[in-house]
């Protein structure tokens, strides 16, 4: 149990030392993406607001049908480009990168390089 604990408090610290450099406006919002086991999801944030401007998940319908299962990198790569496609319909192409604590790896990596191929710039 305490080393759960102890890897919960760690991710913790992570999240809040990349938080400090990486804040989202509304010129440049930031695209947080969450990472579990089994899912993934990504938003694009205007931290001045406090509004979420678009959000993708694995748990959505439309993507639940067209991918399956949502804890593998195509499923990261469908969820970077659809969160793609709905940002740049709202008219954002520039974000920041927020990872949340997690490596730039793996479906991190997947989503990211979707969205850059789907026209967001970061």
């Amino acid at each position: 149990m305490k080393s759960m604990q102890l890897k919960r408090r760690r991710l913790a610290t992570r999240m809040l030392r990349v938080r400090k450099r990486v804040s989202g406006t509304s010129e440049r919002p930031r695209l947080a993406v969450t990472r579990s086991h089994a899912n993934i999801t990504a938003q694009i944030i205007d931290d001045m607001a406090g509004h979420t401007l678009c959000a993708v998940s694995t748990l959505e319908p439309e993507v639940k049908t067209a991918v399956g299962y949502g804890g593998n990198c195509k499923a990261a790569a469908t969820v970077g480009k659809m969160l793609a496609e709905k940002a740049r319909a709202k008219g954002i192409e520039l974000v920041c990168f927020d990872r949340r604590g997690r490596r730039y790896h793996g479906r991190v990596k997947a989503l990211a390089d979707a969205a850059r191929e789907a026209g967001l710039k970061f």
